[in-house]
């Protein structure tokens, strides 16, 4: 029938044949598109759990290429919302920069999610140094944030009128946290305060949630929180992008997060290279603000202890001795260097391809980043997860959740530096004590397993703040190595 001319008569309706080819591809095609959206949605939804170690840096619609048209869905199916009895509202201030409000907000949310409450989008810290105005929607995509993670707990991005009014009536309770807490905390401490009061306003929220000790699903949510819903706005995502696809045209690049910046200097107390000027302003800067509390340092014997972040003087013999190309592109991952260009000038001398975001961009596109540290942040964030090799100076919240986010994409090359060994090491190749091949020898050697390749934390339960940081190394969430040779072996048994 399909191969003559003649046509098939119904009651109903008349079919030509060349109609029914029409037809048959038409709902082939239809079927083929539900496959695809039901796939994206599965991802969302299973997030770290099924995508261990597959790339994930920025968020994009599918697009399918058909001849010269692209075909991008249009309906994106939501996972279904989680249908428990609310226990109450949780609102939570974070405190710190964006890295550190970032693991909070992934706290935060597993906290919620354990109490069976309702969580209202986080307030950002608008009030520490850096006085960022920023407002969660400012820095991410708030509605994919609460749509994500809609079948684990319900996030509203503002409380309903009528608790509002409880709230403006004083009967809601505001407390810290203790940190480092484990859930049976939450669950004995502060369910019992929901419950009497509804409401309960968590006023700081940095490290507040043990880095061990907690249940495997707990931890898979951090990650899912993580890696999945906390996804930048479009217009950071879009600017991110275009930085990395200008480095990557040059060729490949490395991410430097040179921390010598003021901020870090003054709260450390490493003056290790500055003139009596210098010190003397970096000690009024410390204190000038009481949220810092330790004022009297020993600079010199923190530098020794390893508690100081590397100066560009030291970078620049480091990666030298590393054996890293000096005509490779590396990008300063950093707000303004302590000391401008005099201080930078032996890390340019030996490595002239240095760049930031604003040499490779020009300033008309950064103009609505301006005075939003957090949104410059997230920029510097998101090249230093594309990076071909991501070097942190010090281990700030950047450095680790940065070095947690690159092992979940599949255990990316990051060097974390030994910054005890090197400052040792330095002071004796500066006083001729050792040669440079003594000296470049002995710092590979030492940073031949400080890659960021697999391996479990460390956990010290007596002392959270020196045990390995969650966000660094999420070995829950990842496919590691002896895991994976074992799931292999009993594959093929």
């Amino acid at each position: 029938m399909l191969a003559s001319e003649k046509v098939e008569n119904s009651k109903r309706l008349t079919i030509r044949p060349g109609i029914k080819v029409w037809l048959a591809r038409a709902i082939t095609t239809a079927i083929i598109w539900s496959i695809f959206a039901q796939m994206i949605a599965l991802r969302e939804l299973l997030g770290p759990i099924l995508l261990m170690g597959m790339p994930y840096c920025f968020s994009s619609p599918v697009v399918f290429q058909i001849g010269e048209k692209s075909l991008v869905p249009t309906k994106v199916v939501l996972p279904p919302k989680r249908i428990y009895k609310n226990n109450g509202y949780l609102m939570v201030s974070c405190n710190g920069g964006l890295n550190q409000m970032r693991a909070a907000i992934c706290d935060m949310v597993a906290i919620a999610r354990q109490l069976n409450v309702t969580l209202i989008v986080p307030e950002l810290d608008k009030t520490s140094f850096w006085a960022d105005p920023s407002d969660f929607q400012d820095i991410f995509d708030v509605n994919h944030f609460i749509t994500s993670l809609r079948d684990e707990v319900r996030i509203l991005k503002q409380l309903p009128s009528r608790v509002k009014t409880r709230v403006e009536q004083g009967l809601s309770f505001s407390m810290s946290p203790i940190s480092w807490s484990n859930i049976t905390y939450y669950e004995n401490q502060i369910l019992p305060l929901l419950l009497k009061h509804k409401v309960v306003h968590l006023n700081r929220t940095d490290a507040r949630l043990a880095n061990n000790g907690l249940h495997t699903n707990i931890q898979k949510l951090r990650c899912h929180v993580n890696f999945n819903a906390l996804r930048f706005t479009s217009q950071i995502e879009e600017l991110g992008r275009r930085i990395v696809r200008i480095l990557r045209e040059r060729g490949p690049f490395i991410v430097l997060h040179l921390r010598y910046e003021m901020d870090m200097l003054a709260f450390s107390g490493c003056a290790h290279g500055c003139d009596i000027k210098e010190e003397e302003e970096l000690t009024r800067m410390r204190y000038s603000y009481p949220m810092w509390k330790e004022k009297v340092i020993n600079s010199e014997l923190k530098r020794k202890e390893g508690l100081c972040p590397l100066t560009p003087e030291e970078i620049a013999l480091t990666l030298t001795a590393l054996g890293i190309d000096h005509n490779v592109q590396i990008y300063i991952a950093a707000g303004e260097i302590y000391g401008g260009e005099k201080r930078m000038a032996s890390l340019l001398r030996e490595f002239p391809n240095l760049v930031r975001k604003e040499t490779l961009l020009q300033p008309s596109d950064l103009m609505n980043f301006q005075n939003h540290s957090s949104q410059m942040a997230a920029l510097d964030y998101l090249v230093s997860l594309e990076s071909d090799i991501f070097i942190p100076t010090y281990d700030g919240n950047m450095a680790k959740v940065v070095e947690g986010h690159r092992r979940f994409l599949g255990f990316k090359k990051t060097i974390l530096l030994d910054r005890r060994l090197l400052v040792n090491l330095i002071d004796q190749y500066t006083n001729g004590l050792l040669s440079w091949d003594e000296f470049s020898i002995a710092i590979k050697e030492a940073h031949v397993y400080r890659m960021g390749s697999p391996k479990r934390r460390i956990a010290i339960p007596e002392r959270p703040k020196e045990e390995d940081y969650f966000y660094s190394n999420p070995h829950e969430c990842l496919q590691l190595i002896d895991e994976s040779h074992e799931t292999l072996e009993s594959t093929l048994s």
